[in-house]
C-alpha cells in the first residue's frame, strides 16, 4: 500500500493539492507514520475558490500551511468512526464540524469518496476546500 502523499500524487484529481502540499513543505509530515485522516479537496474544489486565491496562498506559505493542516486530523478515522461524533479537531487546532443527515459532510464540503486507505492513514475526498471560521 502507498502512503497518503503517494496516493495523492498518483491520483488524477489532486494536482493542485499536491502542489500546495509541496509549497507548504508538508510532504515529509504527510509521509510520516502518522496515522492521519486527510480530507482531500479535488482540483475542481481548488478551482472553485475565488480567482487569485491560490496565487495569493502560494505567496503566503504560513497561511497556506494553516489551511492545509485544517484538512488533516491526527489518527486514522474511517467514515464509520466519524459517524459517531459531531466534530473532529484538525492538526491546525480548529474543530471541523461533521454532518451525516443527508450526505457525509465535512464543514461545507461533501465527501465524494470516503475511506481510501493508505499505509499511514485514510483519505476522504471532498468537493470543496474547507476554511477555518
Amino acid at each position: 500500500m502507498a502512503d497518503i502523499v503517494d496516493i495523492a500524487v498518483g491520483g488524477e484529481n489532486f494536482k493542485t493539492l499536491v502542489a500546495a502540499v509541496k509549497a507548504a513543505n508538508l510532504v515529509d509530515t504527510l509521509k510520516s507514520p502518522g496515522p492521519f485522516t486527510v480530507f482531500a479537496p479535488t482540483d475542481e474544489a481548488f478551482a472553485a475558490l475565488p480567482p487569485g486565491t491560490i496565487t495569493t496562498l502560494l505567496q503566503n506559505i504560513p497561511q497556506l500551511a494553516r489551511i492545509l493542516t485544517y484538512h488533516v486530523v491526527s489518527g486514522k478515522l474511517m467514515k464509520s468512526d466519524l459517524e459517531k461524533v459531531d466534530s473532529v479537531t484538525s492538526i491546525e487546532g480548529s474543530p471541523i464540524p461533521l454532518d451525516f443527515r443527508e450526505d457525509f459532510e465535512v464543514k461545507n464540503a461533501t465527501v465524494l469518496a470516503p475511506d481510501i486507505e493508505a499505509d499511514n492513514g485514510v483519505i476522504h475526498v471532498i468537493n470543496r476546500v474547507i476554511l477555518m471560521g
